[in-house]
């Protein structure tokens, strides 16, 4: 399995190159260059396994055994999800109406990004050893990929990690998650900015080939190849907890529902739908409506400004696996991405080819919810089930509240079940539901975030932060 930019101006990588990297040198994103298809056996037989073991099933088609040996990677996967909660590290709750929450919140930090980057950490570790190499991880976040991206590499002697996260707009609980985690090698920024903009200097960074190569630059954020590989789990167990049986005559259908922010998550669904798992994909946005836009009229273009909302994780502008997915449904064409990306970082707009757009809308569904929409959603949950929603999570179940169950009968011509992905637990956002009027249910070792010592770096309006940012990562080289 090897691995190639969606732009095509980089040579192939291997899984070991595709992890250490961020953006390809091109600007682009490392995609696998051919998608394994699974047969009806194999869906059959991945059925009644685990969440770990499908995790290492996947895995195993992605990353060559020349590479990690089965038994190494086996190992990483069960020490990744050692200190997860749960003891199926993810659980499906069936509530009323229809409601299958899968719960993907069960790690250290209560969200669903700690399954990705905990493997990715063991990964890591994995070659850097194996190597006697250091690497400097670059992450911007909207609240959640900065405290599960710390975690995962937190005290490792051979990785610093930069951190930027943008001040006042995460939940106190996401940034405390963050900046209480004093160890020598996380440096946390607390930038007067929103996610889009945290992103820039980053991107600078790594488009600096010379700098980036020279400091061993790499990033966690969803551009890394391994965390949408991982991701890619989540639909086959989701397909596996909702569907009655596979013995029928043509297999069923399961409908997944994906909150959606940078587009890691809703991109790693477009791979299972292309590996041939039967799934129907909503990808569920708040007022940040770039992608539902794209879907609905096949207007990639950017507001005139990022709103705030109850789901801040989703507050994004330019979801940039968005280019993954094109480039899935163009056919690997990586000219045309090329050209597209290229025109749209330009101009900021871009109106999708009348062919595209089609693939598009016919692979995925889309919705956009309010503030009120939200509120709305997280109230009827706790009043049906007296199961509390984080906002995120909210946002899906939004969908499903409004789209009757007779709806999807005359649109299929039988019911199929439905699955919300739920990305965080409520216990992080207590303001939302607080305006719900709800009361939170805290975990001790959350409030305990309140009484601890914090450090940081503001990141000030009108300085330069790609500057700040390469003289920390300067500083902090000469310490080896």
């Amino acid at each position: 399995m090897e691995y190639v930019s969606t732009r095509g101006g980089t040579g192939v990588v291997d899984f070991e190159g595709a992890l250490f990297s961020g953006y390809a040198p091109d600007g682009g994103l490392f995609m696998p260059q051919h998608i394994p298809s699974l047969d009806r056996d194999t869906l059959r037989r991945w059925s009644s396994l685990s969440y770990p073991e499908l995790v290492k099933e996947l895995c195993s088609l992605f990353i060559p055994a020349k590479l990690v040996p089965r038994n190494v990677l086996s190992e990483l996967i069960d020490r990744a999800f050692s200190r997860f909660r749960h003891k199926n590290v993810v659980h499906l709750s069936k509530l009323k109406d229809g409601l299958n929450i899968l719960e993907l919140w069960h790690g250290v930090t209560y969200a669903f990004k700690d399954l990705s980057l905990s493997c990715t950490g063991q990964f890591l570790q994995y070659f850097l050893e194996k190597k006697q190499k250091h690497v400097n991880i670059l992450v911007g976040t909207s609240g959640d990929t900065g405290s599960s991206a710390i975690e995962s590499v937190r005290g490792q002697k051979n990785v610093d990690i930069f951190v930027l996260l943008p001040k006042g707009l995460c939940t106190q609980i996401q940034e405390l998650q963050m900046t209480t985690v004093i160890e020598d090698n996380v440096h946390v920024f607390a930038a007067h900015g929103n996610s889009d903009e945290i992103d820039e200097p980053i991107k600078e960074l790594f488009a600096d080939v010379n700098f980036a190569g020279k400091y061993n630059l790499m990033s966690l954020n969803s551009v890394n190849w391994s965390r949408i590989m991982v991701q890619i789990a989540h639909y086959f167990y989701a397909y596996f907890q909702c569907t009655p049986s596979l013995d029928t005559t043509q297999l069923p259908m399961v409908e997944i529902v994906v909150p959606t922010g940078g587009g890691g998550n809703i991109t790693a669904g477009c791979i299972a739908q292309k590996m041939g798992l039967p799934i129907r994909l909503v990808t569920v946005v708040n007022s940040n409506d770039i992608i539902h836009r794209t879907v609905q009229h096949g207007d990639f273009s950017l507001a005139e400004s990022v709103k705030a909302t109850l789901a801040s994780a989703m507050d994004i502008q330019e979801p940039y696996n968005v280019e993954r997915i094109l480039w899935l449904l163009s056919g690997s064409d990586s000219r045309l991405i090329k050209t597209l990306m290229e025109q749209f970082n330009i101009s900021k707009r871009l109106k999708l080819p009348e062919d595209l757009h089609r693939k598009l809308s016919k692979t995925l569904g889309s919705c956009s919810a309010s503030d009120q929409d939200i509120v709305g959603a997280m109230q009827r949950c706790w009043e049906e089930n007296q199961y509390l929603l984080c906002p995120h999570s909210a946002v899906a179940a939004h969908y499903h509240y409004s789209q009757p169950h007779s709806f999807l009968c005359l649109f299929f011509l039988s019911s199929i079940p439905r699955c919300c992905l739920a990305p965080a637990s409520a216990a992080k956002f207590q303001d939302a539901l607080l305006q719900a009027g709800l009361a939170p249910q805290i975990p001790p070792e959350i409030s305990a975030l309140t009484a601890m010592e914090t450090r940081s770096t503001p990141l000030e309006r009108g300085q330069d932060w790609t500057q700040v940012l390469r003289g920390r990562i300067e500083a902090v080289a000469q310490q080896w």
